[in-house]
């Protein structure tokens, strides 16, 4: 740990350390404005190395923070997951560097026309507590390949992550490149009022608002992962058993705190109880007979008590909740099984607000359109699950719905194939990262025109209606509608 690190750690004032660290990426950036493929490879290289190096100490600090988090789920989730993107990113980041050549209009034909992808400069990323590393990590990942200089926000709620990543990127940055702030700050705007040259924040909504907001005051643009109700349609053409056995994998992994787990379940009336009894075993299949060590814990007592209260409410206005498991609060902690809610009305918590935990309520349809026209009534998801094998019926479900990504016949797998986009729309976000898109949020595409020696541009300066002139707007702009000018005389 080098010296800079050390005086990091020796200062309390938050807001004073956050904007000095602020000044001096921005300052090391105007310096270094343009670090070469082969500079960022090095650094993507370096923090590749730490994932593999640090995988056992992430694992047991995620697990600390959450109470619980089996090993392997992290390792499988935020390490693997960062590491295909390191990988991706590595290999295809020269190809992504290279000008996009363009063609030039007709009227400048001979001349040159294209697109250079420039560093923006120094990026603030906001990293929510579900998965505290891949998703501080992969905006990173991104950001690095960019050419550009990050600050990160880690929860504060994930100390133990906290401080292992702190110390993981300490060994291979120094904080001019990449800097970690992961305590409590007095106002939440601290960090997001800095002029930053982009912002990439993870997690609701309600507070990607408030960040939307507060980046106007600089102009500054955001990429906005939020989160949203995203469905899972079954249809009556698809394997009952197989869709309740994935259905229940994405809502119990990381009990269902993931941005992209399904928050619902389309079913088709007449087999909505088997599919009740499908994920039930599929959920004792999984964890076994009684809650056991792989189940994740719900992260804390406030997050328990907000899920708590979304089953009483839905159970105070008429619904059937159905714990996979026998759950004893008393005895159990936050170590909740997945609960299915059936008879679910439109009043109903559950029914109007991201659920972000063990709770899958299921909901009967007769037809498609009925199902498409309740996946419609809401906000825009950041998924969407379909469950069919009829390609007419899969297409005809994604030309008349929105979501940021969808997965066929499984859940989340479009979130970790790093060649595409990753990103929200409408209520569940804007922007993407991710694969070349990624690199091009985070860059500034600059688009660069050259006039050839001889081109006579000037023939379309002062004075006008030259010849050229004369001919060139007839050739493109063909001749007016003389009646036109009639009816306004």
């Amino acid at each position: 740990m080098n010296d800079s690190t050390r005086t990091f750690r020796l200062e309390n004032d938050a807001p004073a350390r956050i904007a000095r660290l602020f000044a001096l990426q921005h300052a090391a950036f105007q310096a270094a404005p343009y670090p070469s493929a082969s500079e960022r490879q090095t650094k993507l290289k370096a923090l590749k190395k730490q994932i593999s190096r640090y995988q056992d100490l992430l694992a047991e600090a995620m697990s600390k923070d959450f109470g619980y988090r089996s090993h392997t789920e992290s390792k499988i989730t935020d390490m693997m997951g960062s590491m295909l993107d390191v990988n991706h990113t590595i290999s295809h980041l020269k190809r992504w560097m290279k000008p996009s050549r363009r063609n030039t209009e007709l009227l400048f034909f001979s001349n040159s026309l294209k697109v250079t992808y420039q560093p923006k400069g120094v990026v603030g990323i906001i990293v929510p507590w579900n998965f505290p590393i891949y998703l501080a990590l992969g905006p990173l990942i991104t950001a690095l390949a960019a050419g550009n200089r990050a600050m990160i926000k880690m929860p504060e709620i994930t100390p133990a992550t906290n401080a292992v990543l702190e110390r993981m990127l300490c060994e291979i940055f120094n904080e001019d490149e990449v800097a970690m702030v992961g305590e409590e700050l007095s106002s939440p705007n601290v960090f997001t009022a800095l002029p930053f040259n982009h912002i990439v924040f993870t997690g609701s909504p309600a507070v990607g608002k408030i960040v939307m907001r507060t980046a106007a005051d600089n102009l500054t643009p955001v990429t906005l992962e939020l989160g949203g109700k995203s469905p899972a349609v079954v249809t009556r053409n698809y394997p009952l058993i197989d869709a309740a056995l994935r259905i229940t994998h994405g809502n119990a992994t990381n009990s269902g705190q993931i941005c992209v787990s399904p928050d619902y379940a389309l079913v088709p009336r007449e087999r909505l109880n088997d599919f009740v009894a499908n994920v039930k075993s599929s959920f004792i299949s999984m964890f076994g007979s009684a809650a056991g060590n792989e189940s994740t814990w719900v992260v804390n007592e406030r997050h328990l008590a907000r899920i708590n209260a979304l089953l009483t409410d839905a159970l105070a206005k008429g619904a059937t909740v159905i714990p996979c498991l026998e759950y004893i609060a008393e005895r159990d902690g936050r170590q909740m099984p997945l609960h299915i809610v059936t008879n679910c009305t439109a009043d109903m918590r559950v029914m109007q607000e991201e659920l972000f935990g063990p709770i899958l309520p299921v909901v009967p349809y007769d037809t498609m359109d009925d199902a498409i026209r309740f996946i419609n009534s809401g906000d825009h998801p950041l998924a969407l699950y379909c469950f069919s094998h009829d390609e007419a019926e899969r297409q005809d479900l994604l030309r008349r719905t929105h979501s940021g990504g969808v997965t066929l016949n499984d859940w989340g797998w479009h979130v970790v194939n790093h060649d595409a986009p990753f990103g929200g729309i409408g209520n569940s976000g804007m922007g993407t990262y991710h694969g070349v898109e990624g690199f091009r949020e985070l860059s500034h595409a600059r688009t660069v025109f050259k006039r050839q020696r001889f081109f006579p541009s000037q023939w379309f300066y002062p004075p006008y209606g030259n010849l050229v002139q004369r001919l060139t707007l007839g050739f493109f702009l063909g001749k007016a509608d003389p009646s036109l000018k009639k009816k306004d005389e």
